[in-house]
């Protein structure tokens, strides 16, 4: 679509639905066409058999957004908006403009926030509704911690950690910058969003956006959201997604990640890294050469240093605690301190050595032994009381 003011009526002919139908079985085709003509906006049904190598979601998504990205460009609407959901989803009424005056504050793709479908995820059981209940409030701890210590002004919290192509929008230009949608079966959604931030793109994970999506475990995709939904449904404590990481290791890594990322963006000669760091020379030309990807040097310096490397996968019976774990280290990211960024308290003494010594403070020698109790006893009370 072209780009409107947000809150001004949609005019003719900016506004367009593309519905890729490939390989279908039903009547899908029939019914959006039917659809068409009860609406005022024009949408074009493109019906598809993709050959068997090519019949997954990522393939369906790259050809449904490059037929997007070239209408755009036949009409001349080269600040154009590519707007994506999936067939098994229903976006909130409020998705469309949500999602524009997202785009309208100044970044390149908004990100919404996917929740499941309530009827569907209650019916698959007690033990896999409150796998998903432990799983979502993890998340949301994990995201308020990486936005506090590596804060990002276009993400602002409160945001989320999601990029799934059921609610993913992006202007042209990004899209054609990064070669389109990456050409993979699954996870191309997080790969688009992944090669965005990659060249310094904007990408806000908006938490007024919002899509309601199926819980069905029949998905055709393999190895899509319903293969992996129907594995944890059967074994409901089948290791959970990677960004699922401890919760002190993933707050050393966002705490070194906005470290780092302030470093790169005042560009020294040769950065003064905090005591502690061990940096490779090849690590520290990327520092230092100007137009390197911040991503490229993140990944190179957390690769030298084993602290720095992400936890290993966590299980739904780990997370109680590291959610306890999780809450400490909010409560201390959220106290008002002259310093930008302060650790955990309850971080072991071997795990600091490998933190920045100016940054790392406990408030009090009380307080921290107290902290450190609970750390290890999440049932004991963080404020030291019993």
């Amino acid at each position: 679509m072209q780009r409107d003011e947000v809150g001004a009526p949609i005019r003719a002919g900016a506004f367009e639905i593309l519905v890729f139908a490939n390989n279908c079985t039903d009547a899908t085709p029939d019914v959006v066409r039917t659809f068409a003509a009860s609406v005022p906006h024009p949408i074009l049904v493109i019906e598809a058999q993709l050959p068997p190598g090519q019949r997954s979601a990522g393939a369906a998504r790259k050809h449904a957004m490059d037929l997007a990205a070239a209408r755009l460009n036949e009409r001349g609407a080269f600040d154009g908006v590519i707007l994506t959901t999936d067939a098994d989803s229903c976006v909130a009424p409020t998705w469309f403009a949500a999602t524009m005056r997202e785009l309208q504050s100044g970044v390149d793709c908004v990100a919404g926030y996917i929740d499941a479908e309530p009827f569907e995820i209650v019916s698959l059981g007690d033990a896999f509704l409150a796998r998903g209940r432990l799983e979502d409030t993890y998340l949301r701890l994990l995201a308020e911690i990486d936005a506090r210590c590596d804060p990002r002004p276009h993400d602002p919290w409160p945001n989320h950690r999601v990029s799934s192509g059921a609610s993913l929008a992006l202007t042209l230009a990004a899209y054609e910058a990064v070669g389109g949608l990456p050409p993979r079966p699954v996870g191309e959604d997080v790969a688009l969003t992944a090669a965005l931030e990659h060249f310094g793109f904007k990408v806000r994970h908006s938490m007024a956006v919002s899509v309601l999506t199926s819980c069905r475990l029949d998905g055709r995709a393999q190895g899509g959201a319903a293969d992996t939904m129907r594995l944890r449904h059967a074994e409901t404590n089948a290791p959970c997604d990677e960004d699922l990481e401890p919760a002190l290791q993933a707050t050393r890594r966002a705490i070194y990640r906005g470290r780092l990322r302030r470093l790169i963006a005042e560009r020294p000669k040769r950065p003064d890294l905090p005591r502690g760091w061990q940096v490779s020379n090849a690590a520290m030309k990327l520092l230092t050469q100007p137009g390197v990807p911040f991503a490229d040097a993140w990944q190179r310096i957390s690769n030298d240093s084993p602290a720095l490397r992400r936890g290993a996968p966590l299980r739904p019976s780990d997370l109680p605690r590291q959610i306890a774990i999780a809450k400490m280290v909010l409560r201390q990211l959220r106290l008002e301190v002259s310093a930008p960024t302060i650790a955990p308290a309850d971080i072991s003494r071997h795990a600091r050595r490998f933190e920045p010594a100016a940054e790392w403070r406990p408030r009090s020698r009380i307080d921290h032994s107290r902290r450190v109790r609970s750390a290890d006893n999440p049932s004991r009370p963080a404020n030291g009381t019993e």
